[in-house]
């Protein structure tokens, strides 16, 4: 009977090819959120823009804007939390280890 518990993961040892190639997709699975973030956004405010239109009377307000500039927002905040470079893994770490060194001193 085998007991052995470990998980692949667990049991090799990934070279930085692999750990480079995760990272990459971790990155790539980023920017697909972003696009589909991005479809989505256009598609329901496409559609509250229609119903907008659709129902406004002569001198009825354009309430869709309320909606499309918050959730405008919000994109813009998803869009730079995947580019800009102080939302990324990669700077934890440099962070963590000037702060590790600022400890040292």
């Amino acid at each position: 009977m085998d007991t052995d518990t470990t998980t692949p993961s667990e049991t090799t040892v990934e070279s930085p090819q692999d750990r480079a190639y995760l990272r990459a997709r971790q990155r790539a699975e980023m920017i697909q959120g972003v696009y589909i973030h991005f479809l989505v956004f256009a598609v329901i405010n496409a559609g509250l823009f229609a119903l907008n239109w659709a129902t406004r009377a002569d001198n009825g307000s354009w309430w869709f804007l309320w909606p499309l500039l918050i959730w405008g927002i919000g994109l813009i905040i998803h869009v730079l939390a995947t580019v800009a470079p102080v939302f990324s893994p990669q700077w934890v770490e440099r962070r963590a280890e000037q702060i590790l060194s600022d400890r040292d001193r």
